[in-house]
């Protein structure tokens, strides 16, 4: 006898979710729990440094988001010049809210340097990597946060809840945010007041919801920050709250035992590492994710044998004298693979058209310089979602589904008409 097929529940269409549901994610934008008793030991001490670094307040600040009002902000938002510098600007009840860089550092408390870079060397983050002992692709454009040591593992994940622009796939992180976290664990100079700003330019240029065509709600909370300093008057009302869930104490015992589940950690654990332990250290020089004068592993012939098994050797792999200044630091063997290596890992940062996109699709470059694909707007598809590459995904999807379904019928239906008797003329 057949085993019975449990009865999968049906999916809730979108079309018959709330307008919050669609336009916003709960998870998204969230509140970090630090533990602040110390209640489990094996977070206590990544949960204290995070507590006295310069992204606490991003994390844990506590504030009610208004629906009426996010939802104002984004549906009006524009990237406008104001003095001569480059903002977001939208109407909230008739009054502008202005969002910068600046602004926005003020506000979190972020301790940014407005003129550093909102990236780290793609080589820097691979080493790091390493050096952490990931045990996922280290090349990859995403990383597994459950690749980590559970120390960084929290740290990645307070970064992929709390402030990156995610609104699913909370487990990944891209190249932008994995080297924000490489550079709060070396110190180097990281904008991320920039990062955040960037993110909601590119959330311009998309859409959050192919029903209503309205942008998605990014970054609610911060931006309620920023609202109740700028305009403290701003009507509130207990029924208008938007949904950002809060990490709880529970959580946290889930995630440390699903972390023990997926990466075996060393018995005893390894020691903290650069300014997890030493708040006042100095971030190596350029590009390199360790100071020569460390004694420990040296990760730059494992990085470099791992580049040359994925994109194959470099012609100056040939040339002795290169192969010479490769014996150095993991920095200086980062500088010759960086062809390879500048998109994150599976793209070629490359002008060639070797591999040209399929007809009816573009080659472009997002906020962070990375190359991606899109398809070329036709003036009579009204179902065109401008540089949204999920949402594209999707439809390609949706499309591949209704192919088939038809597919089938037009056979199912021929197959019905030849089973009818031809009667004789």
């Amino acid at each position: 006898m057949a085993p019975k097929e449990k009865k999968r529940k049906p999916a809730t269409k979108k079309e018959n979710k709330s307008e919050e549901e669609i336009m916003s994610e709960k998870r998204h934008n969230q509140i970090a729990f630090l533990d602040p008793d110390r209640k489990i030991a094996e977070l206590k001490e990544i949960t204290q440094w995070i507590r006295e670094s310069r992204i606490n307040k991003a994390v844990t600040f506590s504030t009610p988001a208004y629906k009426s009002l996010v939802k104002a902000f984004w549906d009006s938002a524009s990237v406008v010049q104001v003095d001569g510098i480059e903002v977001i600007q939208g109407n909230v009840n008739d009054l502008a809210v202005t969002i910068s860089p600046e602004i926005r550092n003020t506000v979190l408390e972020l301790q940014d340097d407005l003129n550093a870079l909102f990236s780290i060397p793609i080589m820097c983050t691979r080493g790091f990597l390493l050096r952490m002992k990931c045990t996922g692709d280290i090349l990859s454009n995403q990383i597994n946060k459950g690749d980590l040591p559970l120390r960084y593992k929290f740290l990645l994940h307070v970064l992929i809840q709390c402030i990156s622009n995610r609104r699913v796939g909370y487990d990944m992180a891209g190249n932008d945010l994995i080297g924000l976290m490489v550079a709060l664990v070396l110190n180097k100079p990281f904008s991320i007041s920039k990062y955040i700003f960037a993110n909601m330019k590119e959330n311009m240029t998309r859409t959050g919801s192919r029903i209503t065509w309205n942008k998605f709600w990014m970054y609610p909370r911060f931006l309620q920050m920023i609202m109740s300093v700028q305009h403290p008057g701003l009507p509130k009302a207990d029924n208008d709250i938007l949904k950002i869930e809060t990490m709880i104490e529970n959580s946290l015992k889930i995630f440390k035992a699903l972390a023990a589940k997926r990466y075996k950690e060393t018995d005893p654990p390894r020691k903290s590492i650069s300014a997890l332990v030493k708040p006042d250290y100095v971030a190596p020089a350029d590009d390199k994710w360790r100071h020569d004068d460390i004694e420990s592993d040296d990760e730059g012939p494992e990085l470099k044998r791992k580049m040359i098994e994925k994109f194959g050797p470099q012609e100056s792999e040939s040339s002795e004298s290169d192969s010479d200044n490769d014996e150095g630091s993991g920095g200086d063997a980062g500088a010759r693979a960086s062809s390879a290596g500048a998109a994150g890992g599976d793209e070629e940062d490359s002008e060639s058209n070797d591999n040209p996109p399929e007809p009816g699709y573009e080659v472009y470059y997002d906020e962070r310089g990375v190359k991606r694909i899109r398809r070329i707007r036709q003036e009579d598809d009204l179902e065109y979602l401008p540089s949204d590459t999920e949402a594209e995904r999707l439809k390609k999807k949706e499309m591949a589904i209704k192919r088939k379904k038809k597919a089938k019928k037009n056979i199912s239906s021929s197959s019905a008409q030849q089973s009818v008797p031809q009667e004789p003329i």
